[in-house]
């Protein structure tokens, strides 16, 4: 039939197709058709071999003529496809470390990179913040607690764009950063000090600044909370420096307080000077090298600075708590004055007698004046202690004592005599401008401040306890006293105090021994002998019997310095010991 009407695979071998399109019976276009017939023809063509142009030289593909192919060895084979596999599998293990690797580097940067708001809600839990249009503010004051400073401790919370975030990322970045007043910036600190000498006119003002380290972060806290701490704590300072001057102006003393730039002087004692500074650096070359150039030795008081910080948030509590609400909780809410009105209500001076009208400087300068005091009477007891070896002094001071009294036992004793010489116990309670002693049997003895009158009196009390320890060294040798005065109205006069002077005699009364000592003069030992042993005494007419001569003699000095012994109850121990017949 016609050519339509044959088969597909008689129209191939015709007209030379390789194959027939599947999708279309008919005869394909002659340009179709010739693309086809030269790719089957190309296909169909062997490739023609290349020969060396040079002579001698055999092709360079091809086995040689004559030689018999060889063929590949199974096991070669096996190698090459499990070499080909392992490369494989340790390309996808090196793809999935280096993917690995990849997202841990990732999770680190977020790490480090945190958000802003994660941080921002840290900050507020710390801080007091609102949001003033477009900003966000926060507070510093201590408004909330009850201070009346007028100061505004305003802070700014901003966004740190300093940093590129491409770069490595330092380990202590943060997204956030908090700006304050200039006025609050660097570290500050109340320095209180107490001089013996009052300065010039022309140094008030000019503290000497002593190296005071910078606060240290503590492990894991933002780098914006050691900053608000210490801005808070400048804001503290000038309002403690701002309250103390301003009492300084009001208060009506004896002698007026001088405030002189960011310095107070005050004299709570003749020849002393109490001096409080505000001490602020900020964080500027010019002020620490200020500070390097005006070191002085350390004179600073931390328990005073303390305890102003102490007062001012007693302060700030009372300020807090002098809202009170109506008792009984049924009456009706309306101003104090008119609850406390009534017929027997307070007129105004009873009720300010009430209130405390003490101020903060006031409290500060009677802390100041006892801590001086108690000072003075640690250094004279240890000076009489390293300057007086016998009898010896010791101190036992009370560790529950209070802002404006303290306490300390005195107790005078001899060495290796601790047991039987006990009457000297001393009690001094230190005030605020006065100590009072109290004696063991309930004697009270009230001493000013000044130093040589509480020195005095404890050298008289250790000259009395010779004299004590000799009565007590005489009862447990079996002597008997004779007499016994804390206060002899014979003999030389004392500068310091009076002496004391007793008499005690050997248990057969055959030997008398006299002690007088004073605290000035020292001791003075004589002994009086029998009449019978003094071979000096000229004969008298008138005791012509011979119980006379039992009777004791005149009374001789002792060389007390000769006397071997390490202190005066030993000496006198072997005194009494060669005295007392065996």
């Amino acid at each position: 039939g016609s050519a339509s009407s044959r088969p597909a695979r008689s129209r191939c071998r015709r007209w030379g197709w390789t194959a027939a399109r599947p999708t279309c019976s008919r005869s394909p276009c002659p340009r179709t058709w010739r693309a086809w017939r030269s790719a089957s023809t190309s296909a169909r063509a062997p490739a023609p071999r290349r020969t060396s142009r040079r002579l001698g030289r055999r092709p360079a593909t091809g086995p040689r003529p004559g030689t018999p192919r060889t063929r590949r060895n199974p096991q070669t084979l096996q190698l090459i496809s499990k070499k080909k596999s392992l490369a494989g599998a340790a390309q996808i293990l090196l793809k999935g470390a280096e993917r690995l690797s990849k997202s841990v580097a990732e999770n680190q940067e977020n790490k480090r990179q945190r958000d802003f708001n994660s941080e921002l809600l840290r900050l507020r839990q710390h801080w007091k913040l609102r949001k003033v249009g477009d900003k966000i503010l926060g507070d510093l004051s201590y408004r909330s607690a009850g201070s009346l400073f007028p100061h505004h401790g305003t802070f700014e919370v901003i966004k740190n764009t300093d940093i590129d975030l491409d770069k490595k990322i330092p380990e202590d970045y943060c997204p956030l950063d908090v700006q304050i007043p200039s006025d609050l910036e660097g570290s500050a600190y109340i320095k209180v000090s107490i001089q013996k000498q009052a300065p010039d006119i022309g140094d008030l003002g000019t503290v000497n600044l002593f190296k005071r380290p910078l606060p240290k972060s503590k492990p894991g806290a933002p780098h914006w909370q050691t900053k608000l701490e210490a801005a808070q704590n400048v804001l503290l300072c000038k309002e403690i420096f701002a309250q103390l001057s301003r009492e300084a102006v009001q208060i009506k003393s004896q002698i007026p307080h001088i405030v002189v730039k960011n310095q107070i002087i005050s004299q709570p004692f003749p020849g002393l000077q109490l001096s409080i500074s505000l001490c602020h650096s900020s964080n500027d070359k010019k002020s620490q090298k200020a500070a390097s150039e005006k070191q002085s030795p350390e004179d600073h008081l931390y328990v005073l600075e303390h305890n102003l910080h102490q007062l001012i948030r007693e302060f700030h509590k009372q300020t807090l708590s002098s809202t009170m609400m109506p008792h009984p909780a049924s009456a009706p809410f309306g101003h104090k004055r008119m609850r406390m009105a009534g017929p027997q209500a307070f007129d105004k001076n009873d009720i300010s007698s009430l209130q405390p009208n003490e101020g903060l400087l006031e409290k500060i300068i009677k802390q100041a004046k006892h801590i001086f005091l108690r000072r003075r009477t640690a250094r004279t007891i240890d000076s009489l202690a390293s300057r007086i070896e016998d009898p010896q002094i010791q101190a036992h001071w009370s560790n529950i004592n209070d802002v404006y009294e303290s306490s300390v036992k005195v107790l005078i004793t001899s060495q290796g005599y601790e047991q039987i010489c006990k009457s000297i116990q001393l009690q001094l309670n230190i005030g605020v401008e006065q100590i009072r002693v109290v004696h063991r049997d309930g004697r009270v003895i009230t001493l000013s401040h000044q130093e040589q009158e509480l020195q005095d009196f404890l050298l008289s009390q250790m000259s009395q306890h010779q004299v004590h320890a000799v009565q007590q060294l005489a009862k447990v040798m079996g002597w008997h006293v004779l007499s016994f005065s804390n206060h002899v109205g014979l003999g030389p006069v004392e500068s310091i105090g009076n002496a004391s002077a007793i008499t005690v005699a050997s248990p057969g009364g055959d030997y008398a021994i006299s002690v007088r000592n004073g605290p000035e003069s020292g001791s003075k030992v004589m002994v009086q002998f029998p009449r019978c042993q003094c071979k000096d005494l000229p004969k008298s007419d008138v005791l012509q019997d011979s119980k006379w001569n039992h009777l004791r003699g005149p009374f001789r000095e002792v060389q007390w310095n000769k006397m071997e012994g390490r202190n005066f109850v030993y000496k006198l121990e072997l005194l009494m010991a060669a005295l007392t017949p065996c």
